[in-house]
């Protein structure tokens, strides 16, 4: 009787246009069979029986499965012979090898007696300050590092040192670097250095994350060691030609295009970590700014000649470099692409060199100082020897005991 009904249900109902639901066989573990089965571990599928002596494999946990936490902190475990890798890395090598280089610019610019032990000396605490400066900003900056894609892989991001070793050896550089300076060099030299860490570490570290301002102050830390090397190879800053603040005007001017350029293709990396650059806050003002210290470039390698460092021939001869990259920051300006920020930065890797070589080459004044001494120095040992053929000599110099002369017939 039911099946006649839905025979003739069937007739009168249109077919059904949906598609046939094709069923498939599939295999399963019955329960006369034995499951075989490896161990499972805590979390896994679990087999269950049902009704009918079938096995079926669900995501329910046992409930005397144990689940242990992760721990949130691991033992660090010091690699010796990674370890001077690891320094390096934590003394940011290429940014301390730049500061050396800039130190090293100054001292040989300066108008005075170039003497090795004071250069060498001068140059390895000036690394060793730096490197000090970079470990402890490394160590602040640890949990905005590991959210960027250029410093993720720092060694305390990645737990190669920890903190406390990293903070021992900037206490250890900071000391080095500044007795050697201190009783190596001047104190001029050693307090220039001091203030220039303490003010990248205390004052441009945190403002990163604060203001815009910071590439100001960032720059300022990039434009002292050419004075800390002038310091050191005069004694002071202050000699009346200006010489010392036009290689520091250059790097404060140069940093400008340099970072504005670098930060502008790390963008995403800056606003994800809470970086307040200029880049991300304000772009605009970013490639303005650019082009405007490029411009300025050219105005402080004119002043060359005007403050007795260089001569003509530096002027002239920058042009063409100072130019090509004013060049490349209006084609950043324009253009606000990855491409021209990107040959803007390569340049400006190798710009700075080339500036600093026309600088050695077109020194005005090479060791002044010592040429006036040497010259005084002869005046001295030359004067004795005239007077002596002037005047005769007295007997009693000469340790000579005259007596009367008796003249006999």
């Amino acid at each position: 009787m039911w099946t006649e009904k839905m025979t003739s249900s069937k007739n009168s109902v249109k077919a059904d246009p949906r598609p046939e639901l094709k069923v498939t066989a599939t295999t399963v573990h019955t329960y006369d069979k034995p499951l075989q089965r490896k161990h499972v571990k805590s979390g896994a599928l679990d087999p269950v029986l049902v009704p009918g002596g079938v096995a079926i494999e669900t995501n329910k946990r046992r409930k005397d499965a144990k689940v242990i936490p992760e721990p949130d902190w691991r033992e660090i475990r010091l690699d010796w012979k990674q370890l001077p890798s690891s320094y390096l890395k934590l003394s940011k090598a290429r940014l301390t090898t730049l500061v050396v280089l800039t130190s090293m610019a100054g001292y040989a610019m300066a108008p005075a007696p170039f003497e090795w032990s004071s250069f060498l000396i001068c140059s390895l605490g000036t690394g060793l300050v730096s490197s000090a400066a970079n470990a402890v900003n490394q160590y602040h900056e640890v949990p905005f590092d590991s959210q960027m894609s250029r410093t993720k892989n720092r060694v305390l991001v990645r737990g190669v040192l920890s903190p406390l070793h990293a903070l021992g050896f900037a206490l250890a550089s900071s000391a080095a670097g500044t007795a050697m300076l201190y009783f190596g060099v001047n104190g001029l030299t050693a307090a220039l250095g001091l203030f220039n860490m303490v003010l990248y570490t205390s004052v441009y570290t945190p403002m990163k994350r604060i203001s815009i301002a910071n590439t100001w102050v960032g720059s300022v830390v990039g434009a002292i060691p050419p004075l800390m090397g002038w310091a050191a190879c005069t004694g002071s800053l202050l000699d009346g030609s200006g010489g010392a603040f036009l290689l520091s005007a250059i790097l404060f001017t140069w940093q400008f295009p340099h970072f504005n350029a670098l930060s502008w293709n790390l963008r995403p990396d800056y606003s994800r970590a809470g970086y307040r650059m200029m880049a991300v806050t304000n772009p605009d003002l970013c490639r303005l700014t650019s082009l405007r210290y490029t411009v300025a470039l050219l105005v402080v390698s004119a002043a060359g000649p005007l403050l007795d460092v260089t001569n003509v021939w530096f002027a002239l001869e920058s042009i063409p470099l100072n130019a090509y990259f004013t060049y490349l920051a209006y084609k950043f300006y324009k253009e606000s692409d990855s491409s021209s920020s990107r040959k803007l930065f390569r340049f400006s890797l190798l710009h700075l060199p080339a500036l600093m070589i026309l600088l050695l080459i077109n020194k005005k004044h090479w060791a002044s100082h010592g040429s006036d001494a040497a010259k005084d120095s002869i005046e001295v040992s030359v004067q004795p020897s005239i007077d002596s053929l002037i005047t005769p000599p007295n007997p009693a110099t000469l340790g000579l005991k005259l007596g009367p002369v008796i003249e006999t017939s």
